[in-house]
């Protein structure tokens, strides 16, 4: 009989796999930003991975389609999603007559893109998205709660941060007061590209879009400005009287009442107009979270206001304004920097190990103690020694071991594996010392 070829094991490029210790760190960093979203009133919403590819590519567009995993089953035709905004536009498009607004949902799942695999980029990675969307209007006020959400969240995360806040307006509004409202996208895009090819790259691209260098110097002087909020607005207030610029400028100085009222940190925040989020589909207050004393790791956190939300799928205007967390992206920045919390080496609390065939018992044992914490039984048909051996490799806290003498006199052996200590208690005995 011929040998069979073993497959070498292997995970595709661009995929994360973390080994189980690794993995409750993970689980516990989504459990915190879970406990910020619910105790801000935000519902949850888990829409599908796939979707109608006539759905998910409506506003996409450019690289992103080239992104896209898509396939057909039968005559239909499905993308994976690539983000979870498209899929809430949807949602809400299908629902918005039985829905209250303003709708506050999060998300928390995995996108995937079919982007090149490098280093800080994942095909596949998990987002913990926030938002908060209203009907025909929404004012200000959701934008100031997004900024204080995420503080909150990288607080729970004790990850200090800056949050760099700007709106797209006052770009936007300058770009009409130089003359360039023809050439505003493109414009943007290239002022969006600043610390990627630094202000001289930056100036040699506007120049050869046709803009000159009074021109040019006048678009770098604004996206330089960056620091306290009521500084940068002191600076912005006599550059333009465009409608737009002077809206962007009222918008901002209402935001920063909102700021201020939640009493957020002043150095975990700042006024950046060089801010501008490349997707253009954002219409306002813009922000992205960086770590200041890791500027390579780039944005944490990003988003904004975004006033035609569900334009491909319905003719009312739903506005909204959000906040996205690439956590994948972040856990592995972390990761590699020695910068996350020792692994924990296990998520059990207590084993009961039997001393004898005493498996029911054992299992009578673990049926009350599981109630108040994490607990099982050793049921291998392994030495004694063997399974004590196990529990230590384990790093497991408490061991209770069950013989013929603990099940007569109810009075069990508890080990302090730590302390390698040792003592005869009653069941609820025990409970409290480890509970202690």
């Amino acid at each position: 009989m011929s040998q069979q070829k073993l497959i070498k094991p292997r995970i595709l490029s661009g995929f994360m796999e973390l080994s189980p210790n690794k993995q409750l760190i993970f689980d516990g960093m989504i459990e915190k930003i879970k406990r910020v979203y619910q105790e801000s009133c935000f519902m949850p919403l888990d829409t599908p991975v796939l979707e109608l590819s006539e759905i998910l590519l409506a506003k996409s567009g450019g690289e992103i389609d080239k992104e896209v995993y898509h396939f057909t089953k039968g005559d239909t035709n499905i993308c994976m999603r690539y983000d979870l905004t498209v899929p809430l536009a949807r949602y809400v498009s299908m629902n918005s007559e039985n829905i209250s607004f303003p709708f506050k949902r999060y998300q928390i799942g995995k996108v995937y893109r079919g982007e090149r695999a490098q280093r800080g980029r994942f095909r596949e990675f998990v987002q913990c998205d926030g938002d908060i969307v209203g009907l025909d209007q929404l004012p200000i006020a959701a934008d100031g709660e997004c900024v204080f959400l995420i503080d909150k969240i990288f607080k729970q995360l004790d990850i200090d941060i800056v949050n760099h806040i700007s709106n797209r307006n006052i770009l936007v509004g300058y770009c009409r007061e130089l003359s360039l409202q023809d050439k505003t996208k493109e414009v943007l895009t290239l002022l969006d590209k600043v610390n990627k090819i630094g202000k001289d790259g930056v100036e040699k691209e506007l120049e050869n879009l046709g803009i000159d260098k009074k021109t040019s110097d006048k678009l770098l002087y604004i996206i330089s400005l960056q620091s306290d909020f009521q500084e940068v607005l002191e600076k912005l207030a006599p550059l333009s009287k465009d409608e737009i610029f002077v809206e962007g400028l009222r918008q901002l100085q209402e935001l920063y009442q909102y700021i201020q009222a939640y009493q957020i940190d002043k150095k975990n925040y700042s006024l950046d107009i060089s801010i501008i989020r490349g997707q253009d589909y954002y219409t306002g207050t813009v922000f992205e979270a960086s770590i200041p004393s890791h500027p390579e790791f780039g944005t944490v956190c990003g988003g904004g206001r975004y006033d035609n939300l569900a334009g491909y799928f319905s003719q009312k205007k739903m506005p909204g304004v959000g906040l996205s967390i690439g956590l994948t992206r972040l856990f592995d920045l972390l990761d590699k920097n020695n910068m996350l919390p020792a692994c924990p080496p296990t998520n059990t609390t207590l084993q009961i190990i039997p001393l004898g065939d005493y498996l029911v018992e054992c299992f009578k044992l673990q049926s009350y103690f599981s109630k108040y914490l994490n607990c099982e039984v050793n049921y291998e048909n392994r030495s004694f020694k063997a399974k004590m051996k196990e529990a230590g490799k384990k790093q497991i806290p408490y061991i209770l071991i069950v013989g013929e003498e603990e099940i007569d006199r109810q009075l069990y052996t508890l080990k302090n594996m730590a302390l390698g200590e040792q003592f005869k208690l009653s069941k609820e005995d025990c409970l409290k010392m480890i509970c202690k």
